[in-house]
């Protein structure tokens, strides 16, 4: 093919100019569709291609031919890291876009995992996010699904996954529309695609020669031209993966006046006498250049929980101050130890994490893993004095039994975002922001800190996690968690407080998940261990909570009367504790008991107070919520006037929080209401204002 003509692939999808082999074009200025939203979110294309022509034409074959309706086209790219799978994908998608009237989305599904696989549920959030689907996202997987199949079936949609590592991953989140393409780009063959992959692009590394070529394109060095032969060394001893020669070439940059043969020399005398393979000189020569400050943090990374490094944690896992880990993340930046990812942040890739970990055993064999200790423990405190502090914040004053950690020597804490202009309302949304955006590293430092002993940082973290999950329930990655929370806090054996704690945290993901034998089981085991406590004020308090716990669960199974029971029960506990918000809560639960069970005249009783005592407390969501509730009871009482005015309030308060969800719930009772009595055009407006707040959230129930 003629060199004007040819379209080399190689390379990493980067942030740099987009550059086409030959000529130039702008093919990066899109607009935004008729609805308002963004057609295409994915990164620039890559800068260099070499030799991956075939994969190219089959896929735009592909796409050009007809297919059987109602599926979408799925791709496959495949091949191990480094091989430049994500560039192939990232480039196969900017040629659709501008081909064709695509809408593109790129999710890089290890954005979305803290270990195994990807939360789904995530995902789609951010799919259907970019949709403009914000307020009304359903919380479980399997209604956001709805929602995206509604969102993507009258839509083309380029839909790129990066690091997909099984197939049901992608199953899950194909799109409804038949004219789509759907590109995975994975590490290993996905065999369990549900109705198979319709084109596999196995991505191979690149032969000596365009391995070659690719470097004198990445670096231009007189060096390679001038040396032909120690050129094709260098080039060979990358093994023909493009991340490898991205380094590589980099290295050039920084040592432009070592001779050429030298370089080579040094990596193929790495290569000879450690035996590793031949990527792994790529990383030693790179490793080997680093301070020692970088050179430790490299090695300590491997340690830091969760997919992403937070660049403000890694002054906790350093251990050296703030100066010194700014300065040597920013040397592994750029020596290209580190890549950058979704909104610019920090990853050590698998292939480099490998590498990481091999160098920290050497340096284990030498201090017993004493460096690999401190630095866990270390961050593991660290993100557990976070998430502490952003629960204080969100929630306020409750029931905790860990005691709080204090500041890190010479390590600031996370800001959160806050500003001295923020209100109460607004810090308290920005401490959840945070804990939402640290929740996968959040669950995955539970699960480091109990591997390594840390039991009771390990249980701790549960404390904090537990008020995030009632705000944004993910029963399977909780349930994992907080068993995990269970057994640091019965292997701690301290207090016993905490672990009746964890028992109760345990059950609710449990019977929301419909194990409700499993969920009795814990709390069975939390109510004998709050029969050992003593009789302090806290310690009752925890046993009405047990109480509370089993009322909650036999309401979870319809079983009211028993529900009723241990609320009464918990109820008059905390009243003999002076706990006024707990006995208003029980209270609440009571009402709503009994309205259950048809009991409405004792219901109205029990709301009627449980609203009045929350009115006193100035507890503003509580009082919107009982009012509800009581407003449902005045209904069925025949009391229409009083429960519009309870409706009325519950509505100002939803729009106030800006919780949708809230707001849906009372319009439709408002359109209900004014049909019982009659007024017709009151309830077609209720009904309309109710569908367009469904439709902002993509046909939420």
């Amino acid at each position: 093919m003629d060199e004007q003509t040819r379209n080399s692939v190689g390379g990493q999808a980067r942030i740099g100019t987009v550059v086409q082999a030959g000529h130039v074009e702008l093919r990066n200025l899109y607009s935004g569709s008729d609805d308002g939203v963004l057609l295409h979110q994915m990164p620039p294309d890559v800068r260099h291609f070499e030799d991956r022509d075939d994969q190219r034409s089959r896929v735009l074959g592909a796409v050009a031919r007809p297919r059987a309706a109602g599926r979408p086209l799925v791709v496959s790219v495949t091949g191990v890291h480094g091989v430049g799978k994500t560039a192939l994908a990232v480039h196969l998608a900017h040629r659709l876009a501008h081909d064709g009237d695509y809408v593109v989305r790129y999710v890089d599904l290890d954005d979305h995992r803290p270990d195994g696989g990807a939360d789904l549920a995530d995902v789609l959030g951010e799919l259907l996010r970019s949709f403009g689907v914000t307020d009304l996202l359903e919380g479980s997987t399997a209604r956001r699904r709805r929602q995206y199949w509604e969102q993507t079936g009258k839509r083309r949609l380029v839909l790129l996954l990066d690091n997909a590592r099984s197939g049901t991953e992608i199953t899950q989140l194909l799109p409804s529309s038949a004219e789509s393409v759907v590109v995975a780009a994975s590490r290993q063959t996905l065999y369990d695609v549900e109705g198979g992959v319709d084109l596999e692009l196995p991505v191979d590394p690149l032969e000596e020669p365009y391995a070659e070529r690719l470097l004198s394109r990445i670096v231009d060095d007189p060096r390679l031209a001038a040396d032909p032969a120690s050129a094709a060394e260098l080039a060979r001893i990358c093994g023909g993966l493009p991340a490898a020669l991205h380094v590589a070439a980099e290295w050039l940059r920084k040592h432009r006046t070592r001779r050429l043969a030298r370089l080579t020399a040094q990596l193929a005398a790495e290569l000879d006498a450690k035996g590793v393979p031949t990527v792994e000189a790529v990383w030693d020569a790179a490793y080997q250049d680093l301070t020692p400050g970088a050179a430790t943090l490299y090695r300590l990374l491997v340690e830091h929980p969760g997919p992403w490094i937070d660049p403000e944690a890694v002054t906790a896992l350093l251990g050296r101050g703030e100066d010194e880990a700014e300065d040597a993340l920013d040397e592994l930046a750029r020596a290209s130890l580190l890549a950058r990812g979704r909104d610019g942040r920090l990853r050590l890739h698998d292939l480099l994490r490998a590498h990481a970990v091999r160098r920290a055993d050497r340096a284990r064999r030498n201090d017993g893993g004493a460096e690999a200790d401190e630095g866990r423990r270390r961050v593991v405190r660290w993100y557990l004095r976070q998430a502490q502090r952003a629960d204080a914040l969100r929630a306020g004053p409750r029931m905790t039994f860990a005691e709080p950690v204090p500041a890190l020597p010479d390590t600031p804490d996370a800001g959160f975002g806050i500003t001295s202009a923020d209100g109460d309302e607004r810090r308290k949304a920005k401490a959840l922001h945070w804990l939402e955006a640290q929740r996968l590293v959040l669950h995955d430092c539970v699960r480091v800190a109990h591997a390594h002993g840390l039991d009771d940082e390990a249980w701790a973290l549960c404390e904090p996690l537990w008020t995030h999950y009632l705000d944004h329930p993910r029963l399977t990655q909780v349930i994992e968690t907080f068993g995990v929370g269970r057994d640091a806090a019965l292997r701690a054996g301290r207090p016993l407080a905490a672990l009746v704690r964890m028992r109760c945290q345990l059950a609710r993901p449990l019977w929301e998940r419909g194990r409700y034998e499993d969920a009795e089981t814990e709390l069975r085991l939390a109510a004998a261990g709050a029969e050992a406590l003593g009789d302090e004020p806290r310690e009752r308090k925890l046993r009405a909570s047990v109480i509370e716990f089993r009322g909650l669960l036999g309401a979870a199974r319809g079983e009211w009367a028993a529900a009723a029971a241990e609320f009464e029960t918990s109820a008059r506990i905390h009243t003999e504790i002076g706990n006024a918000y707990g006995a208003m809560l029980q209270t609440y639960l009571l009402g709503k008991a009994r309205t259950e069970l048809g009991e409405l005249d004792d219901a109205e009783r029990l709301l009627t107070d449980a609203h009045a005592r929350a009115v006193e407390l100035g507890r503003a969501r509580l009082t919107a919520r009982t009012g509800f509730a009581l407003a449902r009871v005045l209904r069925r009482l025949g009391r229409p006037v009083e429960a519009r005015g309870l409706y009325d309030e519950a509505l100002a308060q939803a729009r106030l929080d800006e919780s949708v969800r809230e707001e849906l719930r009372v319009l439709d009772a408002l359109a209900e209401l004014a049909e019982e009595t009659g007024d017709a055009a009151g309830a077609a407006d209720f009904r309309t204002a109710a569908r367009a707040v469904r439709e902002c959230g993509g046909g939420l129930d």
